[in-house]
């Protein structure tokens, strides 16, 4: 098996914690689902982020679109863990994720 990051950008918050609470049971859901796949939930990313440049100069902000979040997961192929980044509530909140392969060095 291999590891695969789900790298989610954009997304809404929630207003109220009715919602708020939505959101985590689906998310909860989602990621029981996921069983021995999932590898680590991760957590989101507050909007406080760097940049260092290869010339080792460092400037606020993110590089290219800010990331929100992220979640690691095990599966044999990108296909298949695309299949399981598609239920990711994550979606629902006009939210996008990249996955992305890893592989050992």
């Amino acid at each position: 098996m291999t590891e695969f990051v789900l790298v989610y950008t954009g997304g809404t918050y929630p207003e109220t914690e009715e919602e708020n609470a939505k959101i985590m049971e689906a998310w909860g859901t989602w990621m029981g689902g996921l069983g021995d796949a999932l590898v680590n939930g991760g957590n989101p990313f507050s909007p406080q982020a760097k940049s260092i440049g290869s010339n080792g100069s460092v400037s606020e902000g993110a590089a290219g679109t800010p990331a929100t979040g992220y979640s690691i997961i095990q599966a044999g192929s990108l296909d298949e863990a695309v299949t399981l980044a598609k239920g990711c509530p994550h979606w629902q909140h006009e939210g996008q994720i990249s996955v992305y392969e890893t592989f050992q060095m």
